[in-house]
């Protein structure tokens, strides 16, 4: 990743010519997919929910991480918990809905064996006097989980990797520094809007618009209006440090360039009026601009479709207040719509044999060849399916 100063245009990248992409089966073959979910999904961090969306003990979400099914919950000391969404009876589905709440316990609906919020086994019809019977044993198997910018994450690999270094690691590697994302105490902020977003596209094709803006000039006219460096192609994310300035005509990160609100209370002079973006690999984009923060997480489900949701994240007292956050929402729908869109007129191609052998990059997309870098070398672990996480705590 190139170095610029803060407050200064990008260079030009350095280095000429065309590089390679990754070949077109990497979009759609069903076996590397799978070998995807085994190897990045299920090893690394994922973003799963934000923790305000479980309010009080009994709350519960689901979601879908590779290719299983996890349960996070807000136990009776108000701690998140994760599970496998699985009962260690006959391996039935707990909870089959997206979200709810249960007053006690969580039942399994098919026996009744039922489990406390913190995963270990309560009750169980007709087991109080069966010999054998380890009730710690039989408990959920737990999902380690960490929380950070006010959302769970969760890692299903036996033995996580760093999240310092993986996670925060990625955002500070971005911004050059700690502080520059602390002071958006995204922790803090309130969802003023979520949009999910049905995308039939490959997760990598998501990834790779996201981290280039070659293509900023021809399909989003009214980012490039707000923004206008990125008519120029180059991605505030080939450079550490870097935030995108807004227009001078433009008086806040809205569709029209009309005002937002006023900013947030940690940010600074030299990040007042710029946007940065970051990318946390596997499926996460952070986007910060001095009013709001907006948070894109990434589900796949198959070699050519994906689930995205999308929260603007406000100052409480905004969201609170019923303030009108139409105009800052509409422009990154907008951005996300023309997005998604142009991915999904790449899909197809992927499966042509005149993408066979794969594309190319410009210069100016020259760091999207560390991502298929990255994906490379995780695959290249051939180490076969590991057993699920499980954690000390039942």
């Amino acid at each position: 990743m190139t170095t610029t100063p803060a407050g200064h245009p990008p260079p030009a990248p350095a280095g000429t010519g065309l590089i390679r992409t990754l070949p077109g089966r990497s979009y759609t073959d069903p076996d590397i997919f799978r070998r995807e979910q085994e190897l990045i999904f299920e090893r690394l961090w994922i973003c799963a929910v934000r923790g305000a969306d479980l309010p009080r003990p009994g709350a519960f979400r689901t979601v879908r991480i590779g290719r299983e099914s996890v349960l996070i919950t807000r136990n009776r000391g108000g701690r998140l918990r994760a599970f496998l969404n699985v009962c260690r009876h006959r391996g039935a589905q707990l909870c089959t809905e997206e979200s709810g709440a249960v007053r006690r316990g969580l039942q399994c609906p098919y026996h009744a064996w039922t489990y406390d919020l913190d995963g270990r086994l309560v009750a169980a019809p007709n087991l109080r006097s069966v010999p054998g019977l380890d009730r710690a044993e039989r408990g959920l198997v737990t999902v380690p989980l960490r929380e950070w910018l006010g959302y769970a994450w969760v890692c299903l690999a036996p033995d996580p990797p760093s999240f310092e270094d993986t996670v925060v690691g990625a955002a500070v590697e971005r911004l050059g520094d700690a502080a520059a994302l602390d002071r958006y105490r995204t922790e803090t902020l309130a969802v003023g809007r979520r949009i999910g977003y049905d995308v039939r596209a490959n997760w990598k094709l998501i990834v790779e618009n996201f981290m280039e803006c070659y293509h900023c000039a021809t399909i989003h006219p009214e980012l490039t209006d707000v923004l206008p460096e990125f008519a120029e192609g180059f991605a505030a994310q080939y450079y550490v440090g870097h935030g995108a300035a807004f227009a001078d005509e433009a008086a806040g990160f809205t569709v029209d360039g009309s005002a937002g609100f006023g900013r947030l209370p940690g940010i600074d002079d030299s990040q007042d009026r710029r946007y940065y973006a970051v990318t946390i690999r596997p499926q996460v984009f952070l986007n910060l601009v001095p009013d709001h923060v907006i948070v894109h997480r990434m589900f796949p489900l198959a070699a050519d479709r994906t689930r995205v949701e999308c929260d603007w994240l406000y100052l409480p007292e905004v969201v609170a207040s019923g303030a009108d956050t139409a105009k800052s929402v509409e422009l990154f729908h907008r951005v996300n719509t023309q997005d998604f869109d142009a991915c999904e007129r790449t899909q197809p191609a992927m499966d042509s044999r005149a993408y066979r052998d794969g594309g190319v990059l410009v210069p100016s997309e020259h760091h999207l060849g560390a991502f298929h870098t990255w994906v490379t070398a995780q695959l290249a672990d051939a180490e076969p399916d590991a057993e699920p996480a499980c954690g000390a705590e039942r």
